[in-house]
């Protein structure tokens, strides 16, 4: 009787673990279909279903706009592996269905289900491109492969060529057009050897990164069906209005034939050989027509072009004195973004504002530049009070609407409280003067003079009333007014924000001349150009007092001068902002520029204006 429960127990335990077995199998099930993308009427394709585990009861949905010409056939592929010691196994069955369609168009094949340890499955849902046949198909009964034509069929101009493809042919400055390189061929082609793509002069330029595993896709042009493949896919931001031609280039191509030894032989193709012959490809220059910008643009408008949205947010509307605050801008959408300039934050006069801090996030892909640009400003409040941070605009040109739009951040009202955290750094009066401890001077017990005169007058010179007494008093009390002069005289320095600004203005130039220098040696043209254009206008900002938001090349030329500098140092000052701000957003660099050549003169201007600013 033991024996018999061991052994049911046994038996238990196996019935459990096939079962969680089973249920572990069936959460693994795989059951998938499988067509060609796009096909030729009236010529057979498969379609294929797929299962990983034994199964039963297929059922495929209704196909009203497919011929099934035979189907389904069966297959069975199983594996077992034994790698380090560790068994594995594969298993799929096959369902193949051969189809064709009588009539062009685009048709949807819905999914089908299949029975699995009696759980059902089903497959995804198929989209399948019907292409009319070729011109030369419509002569004859060919019902071969698009890629098995003879090249008799098409003109040998149109067997194998690159297309060009732009997304748009007139757009508005600034406004992004997909152009797409696509090889048609009916050749076999085993190979890209070379390609020679053109300048793009006059377009900001953002090049799209293509699939490795990319393969060709049958395509119908101009009556012929070819197997196409992308070769380059480039976004073009055109910065320049009017007519731009964007020049021809070359593809190379491996190409494999037949050397067909028998001529007219019967059994030929059981003797054919092959050989790959190199075929130079060329595409002829392509002109688009650029629209200029409507006129009329509201103030502030600095070039964007796209759809954006902006939102802005304050990190606390409540804080104390010498307590940062944080503003961040964010503009996102689909445009421009790398190339738009950001609103500006105009913080009121008494808080210290450091550098904004601009992160991006941008996508480049066939939907255009997308994503968003994030500015982070970092304020510090020195004084109680409320305070207002007005809201910015941000002006941008939408060229679906062709209209300008003007967005605009949030205003803010900033309450700073004094802070109950500071301590006094005045020193404190010092103490009173330590009483002199009594001396034993001599004997306790001395003789005592007869006599009137006992001689009993005081032995010791008293220190009241001397020069040390007063002398004691004196000092400290010429020590703590020094000491309360200089504090003072800092306090009033740390409150003149003006006055800490103008002496750390050159001091802060040169460090943001370093950060340019650190550019200039790793040859990044963009943020060398943005640093040098930081060094000269914080500079500027810092040395006249001007805020970032209120800097423009008028009124720092007026105040230049009346700072004393002379005109030509004033002259240089708005030649090379010009300069430097040309090139770090010119597309295409001439050999005008020089880096190095840019660099020594901005560090050049700033030390003739420390020395001819009063």
């Amino acid at each position: 009787m033991r024996k018999t429960g061991n052994l049911k127990k046994i038996g238990l335990f196996w019935c459990l673990l096939i079962a969680c077995s089973t249920t572990l199998l069936a959460d693994e099930v795989s059951f998938t279909a499988e067509a060609p993308q796009s096909v030729v009427a009236n010529q057979q394709f498969k379609l294929v279903y797929t299962v990983n585990r034994e199964s039963k009861d297929l059922r495929v949905p209704d196909m009203p706009d497919f011929d099934i010409i035979m189907g389904p056939s069966t297959s069975r592929q199983q594996s077992v592996q034994f790698i380090n010691g560790q068994q594995t196994s594969s298993f799929k069955q096959k369902y193949t269905y051969i189809l064709s369609a009588p009539n062009a168009g685009t048709y949807t094949i819905q999914p089908a289900s299949i029975s699995v340890n009696g759980k059902k499955y089903t497959s995804q849902k198929l989209t399948i491109k019907v292409l009319p046949p070729d011109k030369a198909s419509e002569l004859d009964n060919n019902t071969g492969s698009s890629a098995s034509r003879t090249s008799s069929r098409i003109p040998s101009s149109k067997q194998t060529f690159i297309r060009p493809i732009f997304s748009k042919t007139k757009v508005y400055q600034q406004e992004a057009i997909l152009l797409t390189y696509e090889l048609y061929t009916i050749d076999n082609v085993v190979n890209i050897a070379d390609a020679k793509f053109p300048e793009y002069n006059g377009f900001y330029t953002e090049e799209i990164e293509l699939s490795p595993t990319r393969s060709f896709v049958l395509k119908n042009y101009d009556g012929y069906n070819y197997n196409t493949i992308v070769l380059k896919q480039i976004l073009l931001f055109p910065q320049n209005a009017g007519e731009i031609t964007i020049d021809g280039g070359t593809v190379d191509i491996i190409v494999r034939v037949v050397n067909n030894q028998y001529g007219n032989n019967p059994f030929a193709g059981y003797f054919d050989t092959y050989q790959d012959v190199k075929k130079r490809i060329t595409f002829k220059p392509t002109t688009i027509t650029v629209n200029a910008l409507p006129k009329g643009a509201p103030s502030g408008f600095n070039g964007a072009v796209g759809q954006f949205n902006l939102k802005s947010t304050l990190s606390a509307a409540e804080v104390s004195a010498n307590d940062a605050v944080t503003l961040k801008v964010n503009v996102s959408g689909n445009g421009n973004l790398k190339l738009l300039k950001m609103p500006e934050i105009k913080f009121p006069a008494d808080f210290e504002v450091y550098d904004p801090k601009v992160d991006n996030n941008i996508k480049v892909s066939t939907n255009g530049m997308t994503g968003s640009k994030t500015v982070e400003y970092i304020a510090i409040p020195r004084f109680a009070g409320s305070f207002t941070v007005p809201s910015a605009q941000f002006v941008y040109f939408d060229p679906k609407e062709a209209k300008y739009k003007t967005l605009q951040t949030e205003e803010y009202t900033i309450q700073v409280s004094p802070n109950a955290n500071k301590t006094s750094t005045a020193p404190t009066a010092p103490a009173g003067v330590n009483k002199e401890k009594v001396k034993n001077i001599g004997n306790d017990i001395r003789f005592i003079r007869n006599g009137g005169d006992a001689g009993l007058g005081s032995t010791v010179a008293s220190f009241y009333g001397t020069d040390a007494y007063y002398m004691a008093y004196v000092i400290p009390l010429l020590v703590f007014v020094l000491v309360l002069l200089v504090l003072q005289k800092q306090a009033r320095e740390n409150a003149n924000l003006v006055r800490v600004k103008n002496k750390r203005a050159n001091k802060l130039a040169r460090k943001r001349l370093k950060s340019a220098a650190l550019y200039m040696k790793a040859g990044d043209k963009e943020h060398f150009y943005e640093a040098i254009v930081q060094a000269l206008w914080g500079y500027t900002a810092d040395k006249l007092n001007i805020s970032l938001a209120n800097l423009s090349k008028d009124n720092v030329q007026e105040k230049l001068l009346l700072k004393g500098a002379t005109k030509e140092i004033v002259d240089n000052f708005v030649q090379i902002l010009s300069d430097c701000e040309y090139a770090r957003y010119a597309p295409i660099v001439d050999e005008s520029f020089s880096l190095e050549k840019d660099y020594n003169k901005a560090a050049e201007l700033i030390g003739q204006l420390e020395n001819a600013i009063k």
